[in-house]
């Protein structure tokens, strides 16, 4: 058995001898070629221009530093930017699965904020006991913001419980105030 793996490795020996042979006799080329020999010059000559920039005995200590200050703050950068590209993506993933989940029985997505606004106005304004050129309605993002002066507490309260059931409306910041409570504001 160990006769046998002598000779496996004899035979082995003696062919990649005679390939070296083949070859030499052949006169094909050794080594790296034109531009391999090109490729180890040019990184060879670039790693010497490293060194000696940063070895420097004038300034290198210098470079180095700010070589160093420099690449954390690529680091530091680089960290933030993925952070923040990593909040953009889960963010529009979640909004994208909120629209989903309250689509409308049909399978619509909600009106624009035009489209509610116009909405909002027709359902508050509906009723002639509500003062329409004292009330201001605005919505963003399907949040409706009520500003204003009404009569009273209770009118405050049901517009903005109307507003709230509309179809689209995410929530409601009722800014609406009484008008003694804009006095009392003012004095």
């Amino acid at each position: 058995m160990q006769i046998n793996k002598r000779a496996r490795d004899a035979r082995q020996r003696a062919g990649s001898t005679s390939r070296s042979a083949r070859r030499a006799i052949s006169g094909s080329p050794r080594g790296p070629g034109w531009f391999g020999a090109t490729m180890i010059a040019a990184i060879t000559g670039g790693a010497a221009a490293l060194a000696a920039f940063l070895l420097d005995p004038a300034r290198g200590r210098t470079r180095r530093a700010r070589l160093m200050d420099q690449g954390a703050a690529i680091v530091r950068r680089t960290g933030r930017q993925s952070a923040r590209a990593i909040r953009s993506a889960q963010a529009t993933a979640a909004g994208s699965l909120a629209a989903a989940r309250h689509a409308g029985p049909d399978g619509e997505s909600f009106p624009d904020d035009v489209t509610l606004t116009s909405k909002v106005e027709t359902t508050l304004f509906r009723d002639p006991a509500v003062p329409k050129g004292s009330i201001n309605v605005n919505v963003e993002r399907g949040i409706v913001v009520l500003r204003g002066e009404v009569a009273d507490a209770e009118m405050r309260e049901r517009l903005a419980t109307k507003a709230g059931q509309i179809n689209g409306v995410w929530s409601v910041h009722n800014l609406l105030h009484l008008a003694d409570e804009r006095v009392e504001a003012l004095s």
